[in-house]
């Protein structure tokens, strides 16, 4: 048996309809989509490290060896992904919740990032815990059938709103409706964006495989040579600082000239173990709060990007759950360990799926790539945002197919499926979409007399999610923490 038989054999290719072609080209795809975390996550967590910087290191040092454990964090997780869960997701420290660790916990409460690693350590743990007893996926299979069922769609108009923002197709108005049409014709970058998703979505249209990842790289190629070639347009279309530093100390030291040893985070992390007693109710917030966000949002992607997968059960439960559940777990723990924020599941998962991607041969390939990432860190970061945020409009685009499963025709399906899908984008937060539909459900089946059919645990986790909100709305003078 040679060696494609045997992955076919192991990742059963037959039984999900795939192959190493398509379960290859999906992971390339996943992994172009979410490759950005390895150029952002570091800057925004730089923020945060700065505080309180390891001796003798820059910003610049700092954000070579944030990318650095952004990758391994990334790799363990989605190793466990692969192997364990055999799902076709990709994990990655989570965009949202890195942020809240930089600018709310740190910069905000003026939590030590030492103290807040800890805190993420702690969170990550527990989650081990409770997806070995299967406390997890017994709380997501009550989440309300048609919250289930909204899900996906949330996230592709989540998705889409992303995207079309970075565009400068949706622009930010300064009163009344908060956005409005961006005039992207007086953008360059945005022309060359919205250029590069009209051949996207004309190759996906058109059946070519790999539509999305050919968008990607010929979006960037163009914008390349429009900043290397084009007078006073570089700042723009190349990502930040890029061509400076590469004209300064040339391209193959761009390359390879990369910050290592990640030592100083770790050793970080050790200190922060040793300040959680310092003020334990901050930390005991802290925590709970990371526990929350991190719960809901990887539950919502999970969901989510399974229904395009066509892995949900009837009930619109994904058999198995704990398995997925336990690599984001692992990635969160040994990620705060080495240096990062949560690590969670990434909705960029979709893209691959969309690609064919069905088992975790897919994953493995997205933890390759991350892998090989290593060796040119900043590489990576020569991908334009712009081009990237393609493949969310596409795969937003993809996603609304799951409203044809809702029953719009009954309120108790119609309501909170609807707020469901609307909230995800209007507040950028998956985890805020999930609330308004689960604390939605129970009052409307009651209005419409149904409710004997709202179970003791659906009640329960309504109930916890108006104390969650009580408690953060109004402790800290307003402290929010999605």
């Amino acid at each position: 048996m040679g060696v494609v038989d045997s992955l076919a054999d192991y990742f059963d290719f037959e039984a999900h309809d795939t192959d190493l072609r398509t379960e290859t080209l999906a992971g390339a795809t996943t992994f172009l989509a979410m490759a950005y975390v390895i150029v952002v996550n570091p800057v925004i967590l730089s923020e945060a490290i700065m505080t309180d910087p390891p001796a003798g290191m820059n910003q610049g040092e700092v954000i070579q060896m944030l990318a650095v454990v952004t990758i391994i964090a990334s790799v363990v997780a989605i190793a466990v992904m692969a192997f364990y869960a055999k799902r076709p997701f990709g994990l990655a420290p989570g965009m949202g919740l890195n942020a809240f660790f930089a600018f709310t916990v740190v910069l905000g409460l003026g939590v030590p990032w030492q103290v807040a690693l800890a805190a993420v350590f702690v969170e990550g743990v527990l989650f081990i815990a409770l997806t070995a007893v299967g406390a997890r996926r017994y709380v997501i299979e009550l989440f309300p059938e048609p919250v289930k069922f909204a899900v996906g769609a949330g996230i592709g108009i989540f998705l889409l709103f992303l995207g079309l923002q970075e565009m400068n197709v949706v622009a930010e108005y300064p009163s009344g409706t908060l956005v409005q049409l961006g005039n992207f014709l007086v953008e360059p970058t945005a022309i060359v964006a919205v250029a590069g998703l009209a051949l996207t979505l004309f190759l996906y249209a058109r059946g070519i495989k790999g539509s999305i990842v050919l968008g990607i790289l010929a979006t960037s190629v163009v914008g390349w040579l429009i900043a290397l070639f084009v007078p006073g347009q570089g700042g723009a279309f190349a990502p930040p600082n890029t061509i400076g530093v590469i004209r300064d100390v040339g391209f193959t030291t761009y390359l390879f000239d990369v910050q290592y040893n990640f030592l100083p985070l770790v050793e970080g992390f050790v200190q922060g173990l040793g300040g959680i007693t310092e003020d334990p109710l901050v930390f005991a917030l802290v925590v709970f709060t990371f526990f929350v966000v991190d719960f809901f949002d990887t539950a919502g992607t999970l969901i989510g990007v399974s229904g395009i997968a066509g892995f949900l059960d009837d009930d619109g439960n994904l058999p198995e759950m704990d398995k997925p559940l336990m690599a984001d777990a692992v990635g969160t723990t040994t990620g705060a360990m080495l240096g990062t924020s949560t690590v969670t599941t990434y909705i960029e998962s979709s893209t691959g799926i969309e690609e064919g991607g069905r088992t975790g041969f897919t994953a493995l390939v997205v933890g390759l790539f991350f892998l090989a990432a290593l060796a040119v860190v900043p590489l990576i970061s020569l991908l334009p945002l712009y081009a990237t945020y393609i493949a969310l409009v596409v795969v937003g685009i993809i996603m609304l197919q799951g409203v044809a499963d809702i029953d719009w025709d009954d309120p108790a399906w119609a309501i909170p499926a609807g707020l469901t899908i609307t909230v995800m984008p209007l507040t950028t937060s998956i985890a805020e979409g999930l609330a308004a539909g689960i604390l939605s459900y129970p009052l409307v089946k009651v209005a419409v007399g149904e409710g004997r059919q709202v179970t003791l645990g659906q009640w329960l986790l309504a109930l916890a999610l108006v104390v969650y909100y009580i408690v953060f709305f109004l402790a800290d003078g307003g402290f929010v923490a999605f």
